[in-house]
């Protein structure tokens, strides 16, 4: 075995646990990768703020996390005016009890864009440690983590509000890591963050158990194989319990009825376990969605900025990211299969630890059975290849150019022009007013027990039902701009609200004797 501070190699004789033990130091990331993090957090959390100082954020989703986790911080029950339930009524999201905890110190929604920025950037760190473990050197797992940072999803999820599912991401990967150097505790507090993020993602908890058990299997002792078998079998356990609590209890309890998510499958049956018998029991049902040109066109585009790591022999770690896989193929969604959402996030980890453990193959053949390095041919060619790590970076960059949302950034600027108006609106606007606005601005008004959406309303007329209506007409939401017409002219012959403010075709409408 090579063991030298610039590579952290392992021999087929050695369990990953007994190296990590005698190496802990080695699988600490270096500090050039601490300080890519950094950076990328950095620039997640500027880019995240400047598109809502844009106005661009919206009220689904991030409107409706701030409101609730607002409602909390002030002690009161997190009753969504968005969704008109509770709040665990949604995803059985846990996560926002804690990140109320923030909001105590100062209630302001860049709280969730820091916490998103950080957890996402941190997830690298994970990222390197997995890859040194496996016996890449620092070059090799320093490119992996910039893989993962320049990886579309991670950015297009930052971009698009906040989703308490980016706390899991990281999560899942020290989990993974916990696993394979046996350590158990820290593995099971890594799968309940995980679970208190998302009811769905007890589904990959599972997974993951269920591939930890079956093809995790290296030359251990009987007690680590002991621990790694306990650690599988408490996620399967843990992960399947959590999964029919959240689907059979704390859904259908706080919101009365299913999942609103059960629609997007209403194809296969009207309840989570009517859809799970189902596909069990009919798999033709489903033939036709996992044949498709969408399918096929989404999991290309999902692992295209990793193709060049990929390889039929290695990608058993993928058996976690199943679950996830066949809920955005099944969907009748198309924008669960889009990779500018946040459905396709809980296949990252495993899509890389599928790349890794193809290099770590790789390695341990070229080491050969006495792990005598054999030569490698291939190293000066200029194709994705670790052995190469600047060629993959130059890859990812571009993979990030074209299928991330930066890009999106110019739209943004061509809707900046009203952006002032609405500001200068939206302080005008008393803190206990019920408002009623569209789907952008909401998400600047989200702090007060009342406020809907455009789209919420049957007809102009509801409008009266509000304190205040804020209209975008110049640049309005697309789905709602017929009914934010009908409205300001309604609003402007009401005798009961007077015209507020007017600027930039940014309208402002108060109830008259109102006492704000």
């Amino acid at each position: 075995m090579q063991n030298s501070s610039e590579n952290l190699t392992i021999s087929g004789e050695e369990s990953r646990s007994a190296l990590a033990e005698k190496l802990p130091a080695q699988l600490f990331p270096p500090p050039s990768v601490v300080w890519m993090a950094g950076a990328a957090a950095v620039i997640f959390f500027l880019c995240s703020s400047l598109r809502h100082a844009l106005f661009q954020s919206t009220a689904w989703d991030l409107g409706i996390f701030d409101q609730v986790i607002y409602l909390i911080s002030q002690g009161k029950a997190p009753i969504s005016s968005f969704l008109g339930f509770h709040i665990m009524g949604d995803h059985a999201s846990l996560i926002f009890y804690i990140l109320s905890l923030f909001y105590k110190i100062y209630p302001d929604v860049h709280w969730l864009f820091a916490v998103q920025a950080v957890a996402l950037a941190v997830g690298a760190l994970p990222v390197w440690s997995l890859a040194n473990l496996a016996g890449l050197n620092r070059e090799k797992s320093a490119a992996m983590a910039a893989v993962y940072l320049l990886y579309p999803v991670v950015f297009n999820i930052n971009l698009f509000d906040f989703h308490p599912e980016i706390i899991a991401l990281p999560a899942i990967l020290w989990a993974i890591l916990a696993a394979r150097l046996s350590q158990p505790w820290r593995f099971c507090t890594a799968v309940i963050v995980i679970l208190g993020c998302k009811g769905v993602l007890a589904l990959t908890v599972a997974a993951m158990g269920l591939w930890l058990l079956l093809f995790e299997r290296e030359s251990l002792s009987g007690r680590e194989k002991r621990v790694k078998r306990a650690i599988a079998l408490f996620a399967i356990i843990s992960g399947t319990a959590w999964f029919l609590i959240v689907t059979q209890a704390i859904i259908p309890g706080f919101r009365g009825t299913e999942s609103g998510s059960i629609g997007r499958y209403a194809y296969l049956g009207n309840s989570v376990l009517e859809i799970a018998g189902n596909l069990l029991l009919k798999p033709g049902l489903v033939l036709g969605k996992i044949l498709s040109f969408d399918t096929f066109k989404y999991l290309f585009l999902l692992i295209l900025p990793v193709i060049w790591g990929l390889s039929p022999r290695y990608l058993t770690p993928l058996v976690g990211a199943l679950p996830t896989l066949v809920l955005n193929v099944l969907s009748q969604e198309p924008f669960q299969r889009s990779l500018a959402y946040q459905y396709s996030l809980p296949v990252i980890p495993f899509l890389l630890l599928a790349v890794i453990s193809k290099e770590e193959g790789r390695r341990k053949k070229e080491e050969g059975e006495e792990g005598e390095k054999t030569p490698i041919t291939n190293y000066r060619l200029p194709i994705p290849n670790l052995n190469a790590p600047k060629t993959v970076i130059i890859w990812s960059l571009i993979m990030f150019l074209l299928l991330g949302e930066s890009k999106d950034f110019w739209l943004y600027l061509n809707r900046a022009d009203t952006a002032p108006a609405s500001r200068e609106a939206v302080s005008q606007i008393q803190p206990q007013a019920s408002v009623l606005t569209d789907n952008r601005l909401a998400a600047h008004l989200a702090h007060r027990p009342k406020i809907k959406a455009l789209s919420q309303i049957s007809s102009e007329a509801d409008a009266v039902n509000f304190d205040s209506v804020l209209l975008n007409l110049r640049h309005p939401w697309p789905d709602t701009k017929q009914m934010g017409d009908r409205t300001a002219n309604y609003l402007k012959q009401s005798p009961n609200f007077k015209l507020q403010y007017q600027k930039d075709d940014v309208w402002l409408f108060q109830k008259i004797g109102e006492n704000r």
